[in-house]
């Protein structure tokens, strides 16, 4: 039987409940640049393993559900990722980052950029 994630049972155009402004804080959004994408067949949904730049954080790896997206596309790309969730195993994977992403009309996810260079590991705020 397969596990649905918590955001795919849910209505997403209802909000969120309220929660303290330091939950929010504590969560650690950083830049980061794809240094690599590799297939990800073993993944239930569509998925890449990425391996991310993080600057000074160094390298950390993660699997995404963006296959709206090429594996050239991707590739350099900069992305906007939660860097201090704990690891999660996606078929086997051990994902170090949560790269974020808005849903379309068509739930794809499209990835969150930043529209000037930052360096990899810039902090978001």
């Amino acid at each position: 039987m397969q596990k649905e994630s918590a955001l795919s049972k849910r209505n997403l155009a209802q909000p969120l409940p309220p929660v303290d402004p330091e939950q929010f804080f504590g969560v650690d959004v950083r830049s980061a640049v794809i240094t690599d994408v590799r297939d990800f067949p073993e993944a239930r949904r569509p998925a890449y393993q990425l391996r991310l730049d993080l600057g000074p954080l160094g390298e950390r790896v993660s699997s995404a559900q963006i296959s709206t997206y090429s594996k050239d596309e991707l590739l350099g790309a900069t992305v906007v990722c939660v860097v201090n969730f704990l690891p999660k195993r996606v078929a086997g994977f051990k994902s170090e980052v949560l790269v974020l992403g808005a849903y379309n009309e068509r739930g794809e996810v499209i990835l969150l950029d930043v529209d000037q260079r930052v360096p990899p590991g810039s902090k978001i705020g």
